[in-house]
């Protein structure tokens, strides 16, 4: 199961249950309707399914290890590993079956409606989780202990489904969720920071995309690049770029743009007889009050203030 990237495929089919999800992928019937753990080896697709695409109202976390011939396909790319690989989808994204499914892939997906969760401080939590919208590509890859610490939290959580309902039974599967979730969240920060080659292959293309950015004029014909134009011309998801800068820098990808807008505003004031309303427009906004309440915000001082220091 992937997020859907063909864009020549039929429209998705929306899949509003997990018991309908069940019966999509032949297997019985959940014992809880708003949450549920299945392995893919049980998983039986029919082959004119394997190339449908699907939406669903539910959270997905899948783990993937132990892939025919040593491979497995994220994205539009095969990965060779025999560690597990996570990825998580949010509800309404659009979800793709592939062969991989058929093909002696192992793992678990966990999927919960957020009906599960109101009452819950998780409720909101698990929407400020930025990984549930990274795309295929940009999976999680976990290291041997990882993979236990998630395998035993996983194995609680389907115990707990199996298992007779009680008074206690929602708290402690919101309580594994929420756990999951949040060694989930450290495994990704551990991952941005040993990928310190890639993460500093990324800041020198992100300075160089900004350089070129601002150096032909493009500030004043297209104004302030957004983050997902900053995002997709690096071929990476927004939140994930933004969340492996962070790790790598402190700043998200706003700030880094808004610290270059910051440094060409200084160089303006300090260099040229422009207004403050010129070099606004200059660097992109539409109006001037924007940049004023930007520079004095990173600054301290207003842009009138900067540039009276330099007389």
């Amino acid at each position: 199961m992937d997020k859907y990237e063909n864009k020549n495929m039929k429209a998705p089919e929306k899949v509003s249950s997990i018991s309908a999800l069940h019966q999509f992928l032949g297997l019985k019937k959940p014992s809880n309707p708003l949450i549920s753990v299945f392995n893919f080896d049980n998983v039986k697709l029919e082959p004119e399914t394997i190339l449908s695409a699907i939406t669903t109202d539910f959270y997905v976390v899948a783990l993937k290890k132990d892939c025919a011939g040593g491979k497995c396909k994220y994205g539009q790319q095969y990965y060779d590993f025999d560690e597990g690989v996570m990825y998580f989808i949010a509800p309404h994204q659009v979800l793709q079956f592939e062969d991989v499914l058929l093909n002696g892939v192992k793992g678990f997906v966990l999927v919960m409606h957020p009906d599960f969760f109101q009452g819950y401080p998780l409720a909101s939590q698990i929407k400020t989780y930025g990984y549930f919208s990274y795309a295929s590509n940009e999976a999680l890859h976990l290291s041997e202990k990882e993979e236990k610490s998630i395998m035993d939290i996983i194995e609680n959580i389907s115990r707990e489904t199996d298992a007779n309902m009680d008074a206690f039974t929602q708290d402690l599967l919101v309580s594994n969720i929420d756990l999951l979730l949040k060694y989930c969240d450290r495994f990704y920060n551990r991952q941005f920071l040993t990928r310190k080659k890639a993460s500093s292959d990324l800041l020198t293309k992100l300075e160089a995309l900004l350089d070129n950015y601002f150096k032909n004029d493009q500030l004043v014909v297209y104004g302030i690049p957004t983050v997902h134009f900053v995002a997709n011309a690096l071929h990476l998801s927004p939140n994930y770029l933004s969340d492996m800068l962070r790790v790598q820098t402190g700043q998200t990808t706003q700030q880094h743009i808004q610290n270059r807008l910051i440094e060409k505003g200084k160089e303006l004031l300090s260099t040229t007889g422009m207004s403050v309303s010129e070099i606004a427009y200059h660097l992109g906004f539409e109006h001037p009050q924007s940049f004023h309440r930007l520079f004095k915000n990173r600054t301290s001082v207003s842009p009138l203030e900067f540039r009276a220091s330099f007389n």
